[in-house]
């Protein structure tokens, strides 16, 4: 994922109840994603509320309880820089998030969620923009849909 997010110039958006493997494994993403902003990147982060009923019903799926939740607020804190950054905008979603979804520019990974597993145990599916085809669009449409449902973080 790292290539991804180095590579990526006009485009990054995520979609994830907390994504703080993000964090932990990338440690100056919240920088990146300011210098991308201020570069002329749209920069869009959904997080899961945190005092949502689908993220304690997630937690409780994945047999991690309240801690999601926590996780959820570990990496909102880590995205503090980004949210007083011009281009770049967080979001917090209740949705029933069935995949997370991680865009750079062309390429789109989508982490289905099984039922009763953390999505750390769930495939990664790999798609890139092909005009005329429809999955990346497909996923991009639910991405769309749940960022209009979020409310400013």
């Amino acid at each position: 994922m790292a290539s991804l997010i180095d590579q990526a110039a006009d485009h990054i958006e995520i979609l994830v109840y907390a994504g703080l493997f993000l964090f932990d494994n990338h440690p100056d993403l919240p920088d990146q994603l300011v210098d991308k902003a201020k570069a002329g990147a749209q920069i869009r982060v959904l997080l899961g509320d945190p005092d949502s009923e689908m993220v304690r019903q997630r937690g409780e799926e994945e047999g991690i309880g309240g801690d999601l939740a926590a996780r959820a607020r570990i990496t909102r804190r880590y995205l503090e820089p980004v949210t007083k950054t011009p281009g770049a905008e967080v979001r917090l979603h209740g949705t029933i998030l069935d995949n997370s979804i991680y865009r750079f520019d062309d390429d789109i990974l989508v982490n289905p969620h099984v039922l009763g597993a953390p999505a750390g145990q769930n495939p990664v599916l790999h798609f890139r923009y092909i005009p005329g085809a429809r999955t990346f669009r497909h996923y991009m449409k639910s991405f769309d849909y749940a960022w209009e449902l979020g409310t400013p973080s």
